[in-house]
């Protein structure tokens, strides 16, 4: 579905991401890892031209991104924004269709519906405005968004960061069902190797623009990968191991 070749962007003399070469599969589930100005989000945004590559080049589908316009590009590709985005001064079911609005094609009320309903929303959430919703229903709404031309794609930038732990576990469960309900191939960006460990069938980690590691959630916690990936895994390992120790101490 997607690949990179040789892949890279700088800015000046700053390599936001160096050479990549990788290829994700249809079907797949893959997270890209690693800390704060790892290249990981600068990646992803090089799938839908949000971002264009100083080097090399990315396939979807088979095809060069560049030999599309990125309007026609990202009709097939769904995008979930760090942050959501929704627009302030459009109701949900307008923020929803304006994908659709934007290439000259209607979003009935009944497809906003289903659209609701596959993110588990009430459908009567259509008419209220984004200062009306909790983080989880916007960023709910934000994933009906990227779902509403029916991509094949779905790209994911720290989806659900900004949430609660309970609310950010409920939304990951729902997308990992979407991805397999509907067919998709989809990446998403995180920070959180738990997060990644949970929800994807391939961890892809970053450091200094390069994947350093590429792996499954298996692997990972086998202790393959690395001393980058390693130690990313081991923030949720020893956060387990603490919730442990309180759990026998209180039995005790």
């Amino acid at each position: 579905m997607v690949a990179f070749e040789q892949c890279g962007r700088r800015y000046g003399d700053v390599a936001a991401v160096g050479s990549v070469d990788c290829a994700i599969a249809t079907g797949s589930f893959v997270a890209l890892v690693g800390a704060s100005g790892s290249g990981k989000s600068t990646l992803l945004k090089m799938v839908n031209a949000l971002v264009e590559p100083s080097a090399g080049r990315v396939l979807v589908g088979g095809e060069d991104v560049s030999a599309r316009a990125p309007p026609q590009l990202r009709r097939r590709i769904g995008y979930v924004f760090q942050g959501i985005g929704l627009f302030p001064h459009m109701n949900v079911a307008e923020n929803i269709a304006i994908g659709p609005r934007l290439h000259g094609e209607h979003l009935s009320a009944a497809r906003v519906a289903e659209l609701l309903q596959l993110v588990e929303l009430e459908t009567e959430m259509a008419g209220r405005m984004p200062d009306e919703l909790s983080g989880g229903q916007r960023q709910r709404v934000g994933v009906a968004r990227a779902l509403a031309n029916s991509p094949q794609l779905l790209l994911m930038d720290e989806p659900f960061g900004a949430l609660d732990p309970i609310t950010r576990d409920a939304l990951g469960e729902r997308v990992r069902a979407l991805h397999h309900d509907l067919g998709l191939t989809t990446i998403m960006v995180t920070h959180d190797m738990a997060e990644a460990l949970l929800l994807a069938d391939r961890v892809l980690v970053m450091d200094a623009g390069a994947i350093v590691a590429d792996e499954t959630p298996a692997a990972l916690l086998a202790g393959k990968g690395g001393k980058i990936a390693q130690s990313l895994v081991a923030v949720p390992r020893e956060q387990a191991a603490k919730l442990a120790q309180i759990e026998k101490a209180m039995r005790a």
